[in-house]
């Protein structure tokens, strides 16, 4: 990797920093990142992880640099998931961890996750841009009279533990029933890994695909939300005759679930049979959710006693109101699902976890565990549209063409119109011109399908 002294800052996100190898994020950036996060947070101990990217490691080694250069000592986690640098952050009372991964991007981006003490996030709003202004001015503190150390930190263990707490492993097979089959989808990122280690434990047969790490990808960007990276996980589901398949991006921080008939399940179904399961073990629970889609994680939680929590979307939105209200568990439909217990972090390792045993306990498929919620929530999914004009103003007209029919409107994150029997949202992108729609309907996909082409082309007009 070249690395020229060049501030390129384009590479600073809402939530993370992300851009191309070597002019958007190099050694030096990642050098001055470590400089820059030790002048805003002031730790004495962080936490450093890295993916399986080819460049991550050198980046990894230009960071450590920097903290080390302002005093900071560097536990190193070596490889692993972005939710490793959560992990070790909280569970050693750090004052802060940083992962060098750039999720589910093509191989020639590299980026960074940060937080501090507790695995709190930093964001664009809640330190990001002092760092980057640190940056682009060039005024750290003077580098530390005493430098801090390196050294290793194996966690693996604690955090296999950590996992399996989640599960009475006693409950994951019916006595006398065989084994559950389980398509399990890496993208050639870190999740094999973990997989492999945890598998001793489990009473499944896994069946693994694009399993092994592979910082060049392969087999395609690990990204299960693109459409045609979904039937590397499906046809496997239906040749083996398996129960469940899964999918993860590259640092695992998001789970994709596929039911036994190859089937993706959309993550909004996942937010409400999770729901059910923390409420069942804590009755009167806050449920955290985001605005995209609502209906039916309302419904499962008003059913089963739960206090349902809206909040906007958005990784470090839903961990600031997690805390705020002490929720249980939150989800978002794209697949971020966070847990008290993991500091009111997200994972992608404890969900699939939970759901086996759901399946496990209940004796059914998953197709039949959110099939009726399906049946009585029908949703489009979120659907991107790219604009030619300004995203506010098209938001301005569609709340204007909607508005006085509507029996409920919201601004949460974008704008929210409810109907009797059926609703929308639709929100700007932060970094892109797009606007992105999601509808549902009260068990009425006619509707649903009908609304949804209505809103796309107003979009297009």
């Amino acid at each position: 990797m070249t690395n020229p002294k060049v501030i390129n800052l384009n590479s600073f996100k809402a939530y993370d920093v992300r851009g191309r190898i070597p002019d958007e994020i190099n050694e030096s950036l990642a050098y001055d990142i470590g400089r820059a996060y030790c002048a805003f947070v002031k730790p004495h101990r962080v936490a450093v992880g890295y993916d399986i990217r080819l460049s991550s490691p050198q980046l990894a080694t230009a960071l450590k640099r920097g903290l080390m250069d302002s005093g900071c000592d560097v536990l190193d986690i070596g490889l692993w998931g972005t939710e490793g640098s959560y992990f070790a952050t909280f569970a050693e009372k750090l004052d802060g961890g940083i992962m060098v991964t750039a999720s589910h991007n093509p191989p020639d981006y590299n980026g960074m996750k940060f937080v501090r003490e507790d695995a709190r996030p930093i964001s664009g709003d809640t330190g990001l841009q002092q760092m980057r202004a640190l940056i682009e001015s060039q005024s750290f503190p003077p580098k530390a009279a005493k430098p801090g150390v390196e050294r290793p930190l194996d966690l693996r263990k604690k955090y296999l533990e950590h996992l399996l707490s989640y599960v009475d492993r006693s409950k994951l097979r019916k006595a006398g029933a065989p084994r559950l089959k389980v398509v399990v989808n890496a993208g050639n990122g870190g999740a094999g890994l973990i997989v492999d280690q945890i598998e001793p434990f489990l009473p499944f047969e896994f069946v693994k695909v694009n399993h092994g790490p592979d910082g060049t990808f392969p087999n395609g960007i690990p990204n299960p939300m693109i459409l045609e990276n979904q039937a590397a996980t499906a046809d496997v589901v239906r040749s083996t005759k398996a129960d469940l398949g899964l999918a993860w991006d590259g640092d695992y921080d998001r789970c994709f679930f596929f039911d036994e008939h190859g089937q993706f399940i959309e993550g909004y179904y996942l937010v409400g049979l999770l729901a059910e399961v923390f409420l069942k073990r804590e009755p009167g629970a806050r449920i955290v959710h985001d605005p995209r889609l609502t209906w039916n994680t309302q419904d499962i939680v008003q059913r089963n006693g739960g206090v349902p929590v809206l909040c906007k979307s958005g990784h470090a939105f839903i961990k600031q109101k997690m805390r705020e209200v002490d929720g249980a568990y939150g989800g978002e439909m794209s697949a971020h699902h966070y847990f008290r217990q993991f500091s009111y972090c997200d994972s992608g390792m404890i969900p699939w976890l939970l759901v086996l045993q759901v399946i496990s306990e209940r004796g059914m498929s998953l197709s039949e565990l959110v099939g009726e919620r399906m049946r009585l929530f029908p949703a489009s999914g979120e659907i991107n549209r790219r604009l030619n004009g300004d995203p506010k103003a098209i938001l301005r007209r569609v709340q204007g063409v909607y508005e006085k029919k509507a029996v409920s409107i919201d601004f949460t994150d974008g704008l929210s119109l409810e109907f009797p029997q059926w609703r929308f949202n639709l929100r700007s992108s932060n970094t892109e011109p797009l606007v992105r729609l999601n509808v549902e309907s009260r068990g009425d996909p006619g509707l649903m399908q009908e609304k949804t082409a209505e809103l796309l082309a107003l979009l297009d007009t």
